[in-house]
């Protein structure tokens, strides 16, 4: 099984990756896995993600996140929904890239008014790559990160009885 982290927000040591490595802890401290975890950051990526023939750390990356079988993407939430970034990263996966990966969503949002858009917008692009979405995704606010473990703790105990690591045996 492998364990990965993608965080698609457009800046380098940005509270959304703090965030997103917390909740992949306790996720796969829940889960009992003590394999190998990898983190994908499109920060370092950002410039070169729509070159016709981009670097072979895109390729990489893309390997890594399509090879997975927990998935934990997180971003911020731009304009109602997540970052373009993450979008034109995603964008780059073939057509069922993510079959049999359980995918969890994560939104950080200064407004709660944009809650919906974990459920509304982001769920929907992973399942269409093919993968497992548990219920629900978590609309992370900005001021909840003073209480970040107990809002984590919470969804992680919610969505965790929900990931399939093995065909037909739940975690």
């Amino acid at each position: 099984m492998s364990f990965v982290t993608l965080v698609g927000n457009p800046r380098e040591g940005s509270r959304t990756r703090a965030a997103a490595e917390h909740a992949a802890d306790l996720v796969a401290g829940r889960l009992g896995y003590m394999g190998r975890r990898e983190v994908v950051d499109l920060a370092g990526l950002a410039p070169v993600l729509l070159h016709p023939r981009p670097p072979s750390e895109v390729g990489e990356a893309l390997e890594l996140v399509a090879g997975a079988r927990v998935l934990l993407v997180a971003g911020p939430t731009y304009k109602g929904t997540y970052t373009g970034l993450l979008k034109v990263f995603l964008d780059r996966l073939p057509s069922q890239a993510l079959a049999g990966t359980t995918a969890l969503p994560i939104l950080v949002m200064g407004d709660p008014r944009h809650a919906l858009a974990v459920e509304t917008h982001l769920r929907p692009l992973l399942v269409e790559l093919g993968a497992t979405v548990p219920t629900p995704g978590l609309a992370l606010l900005e001021s909840e990160i003073a209480v970040l473990d107990e809002v984590l703790g919470r969804w992680a105990d919610r969505v965790v009885p929900q990931i399939v690591l093995r065909e037909g045996a739940a975690a």
